[in-house]
């Protein structure tokens, strides 16, 4: 049995389903997971991964975990304490989310501090383990829902400035494969999409999923801030905008590891704005 945590989220949902569909025995939690989130079959159970005794119960009898880095609330999980537990009931296959900032931004409390003393678990874990490390996900421009669905139009900072962000199902896809495949343990893959994207091309790409054009705004670094502020911390959105405005030559290095594990090249974010269109319409 695979136990997948973050199960509601872009990766995690999608890495349900694919292995789902596959035949597999899985396990999908999160803090408030039903039914209606997972596929028929799919056994599914609330467990928050802060309380590491909660998740024995749904961790026992699995073989093999894959292990959300708890994103905005990764500071509050005992990643040791998880780990036992996973261990305690028959784990012996680890794959961990992560982040790219890990190296990129080290000294980011949030970006990489946080996300480096879980990954230094996973490795001390004593299980076969394996480290993915996204950039930016293709789904953070959910965030223009509203805006697309209202007028037509997505207001940005750095509109010119192009990111390898990657799409979360081949995060998923990756994640599948290295969940059921030997040979990846020890490794830690740089995931990303296959190409630069500016904000700009991201508007565009969506106007033509949706058939009509979706015009551009520019913000200014300090009108993003202000934005951003309403819904994070003021370390996390500084570090998120230099990410933005500022890439490092790492942050925009094209990964070839999807490619190595899938044989097959990412998907584009065209690609991306084409299947989830419905969601801005």
């Amino acid at each position: 049995m695979i136990v997948v945590t973050g199960a509601t989220g872009n990766v995690g949902g999608a890495l349900v389903r694919t292995l789902a569909a596959d035949g597999e025995r899985v396990t999908a939690t999160s803090r408030n997971i039903s039914a209606q989130d997972v596929p028929d079959g799919v056994r599914h159970v609330r467990a928050d991964l802060t309380d590491a005794d909660a998740l024995r119960s749904v961790l026992d009898g699995a073989d093999a975990l894959f292990l959300q880095n708890g994103g905005a609330s990764a500071h509050l999980i005992d990643p040791r304490a998880v780990l036992d537990a996973a261990k305690a009931g028959g784990v012996r296959r680890v794959v961990l989310l992560s982040s790219q900032g890990v190296v990129t931004r080290p000294d980011s409390a949030s970006h990489g501090v946080v996300a480096k003393a879980i990954e230094d678990a996973v490795r001390d874990s004593g299980l076969d383990w394996t480290i993915l490390r996204p950039g930016g996900f293709a789904s953070n421009t959910y965030a223009w829902i509203e805006s697309v669905r209202a007028s037509r139009t997505v207001a940005a900072p750095f509109g010119d400035v192009g990111l390898p962000v990657i799409d979360p199902s081949d995060i998923a896809a990756v994640g599948a494969s290295v969940l059921r495949e030997d040979g990846h343990a020890g490794r830690v893959y740089e995931l990303t999409g296959p190409a630069l994207v500016t904000p700009r091309r991201q508007a565009e790409a969506l106007g033509d999923a949706l058939g009509e054009p979706v015009r551009f705004v520019d913000l200014t670094r300090e009108q993003a801030l202000e934005h951003m502020l309403a819904f994070m911390p003021e370390p996390v959105a500084e570090t998120t905008l230099s990410i933005l405005g500022e890439p490092t030559e790492a942050e925009l290095r094209l990964s070839p590891d999807v490619e190595r594990v899938l044989g097959r090249a990412p998907r584009a974010y065209a690609d991306w704005a084409r299947d989830n269109a419905p969601a801005f319409r």
